[in-house]
């Protein structure tokens, strides 16, 4: 036998040999869960980018629209869905201007041309399964007379107008798309200058991720 030197180890001790050591039996199955974990992933990763597919292109469009209309605002896609927040801004002329009118719900001009071009892009999503939620929010100036007592009425009335003009109008599917509205409770910005208070004046646009099991009314089966 090869003498070793004092502090050394043999080569073929089988604490270190590189081979003719065999692993114990716990690694073997520890290995393959891990295999089958990255498949896992890899698999979950691969429909996630194939769902996401349909969103990312909307927001595109959505973004590319809101450029040619001068809408001030922002598109953002997250795992739950993609936030499109339109705000009024402050630049009134030919081609800017309120969504609505002050202290009142009916649409503009301007609104509804948005909403022309708007509701064709997120139908697209609607028929493949995306819930729309229209939400409305104003500033914090207080209402004084007129048909609303609070901007909390005043910020639902609106969005309901926007839903039911995409379903009468626009031809939406009234079973994917809903209202609701918070007031001047979620500002954008504090509301300290008309410039932050036409930021807050806003109409946002969410637009859920497919479910994972899709809702089946009863006798619908």
């Amino acid at each position: 036998m090869l003498k070793v030197p004092r502090g050394y180890i043999r080569e073929d001790d089988p604490k270190v040999a590189p081979v003719g050591h065999p692993a114990p039996p716990w690694l073997i199955n520890y290995a393959d869960l891990m295999t089958e974990m990255v498949a896992f992933f890899v698999i979950m990763y691969a429909l996630g980018a194939a769902m996401n597919k349909d969103v990312q292109k909307t927001k595109q469009e959505v973004e590319e629209m809101m450029k040619e209309e001068k809408v001030e605002g922002k598109v953002e896609v997250n795992k739950d869905g993609m936030r499109i927040t339109m705000q009024e801004g402050q630049e009134i002329g030919d081609d800017a201007g309120p969504f609505f009118e002050s202290g009142k719900s009916e649409l503009t001009g301007r609104m509804i041309t948005i909403l022309q071009h708007l509701s064709p892009k997120l139908k697209e999503l609607a028929v493949k399964d995306h819930d729309v939620m229209v939400e409305g929010h104003t500033d914090n100036i207080p209402i004084k007379g007129g048909a609303f007592p609070s901007n909390w009425e005043l910020s639902t009335a609106r969005a309901t107008v926007v839903v039911r003009y995409m379903i009468d109008n626009m031809n939406f599917p009234p079973t994917r798309i809903g209202a609701t509205g918070y007031g001047d409770n979620r500002p954008e910005v504090p509301n300290e200058s008309e410039a932050n208070r036409a930021k807050n004046r806003r109409v946002v646009f969410f637009i859920k991720n497919t479910p994972t099991q899709k809702f089946k009314p009863k006798g619908s089966e």
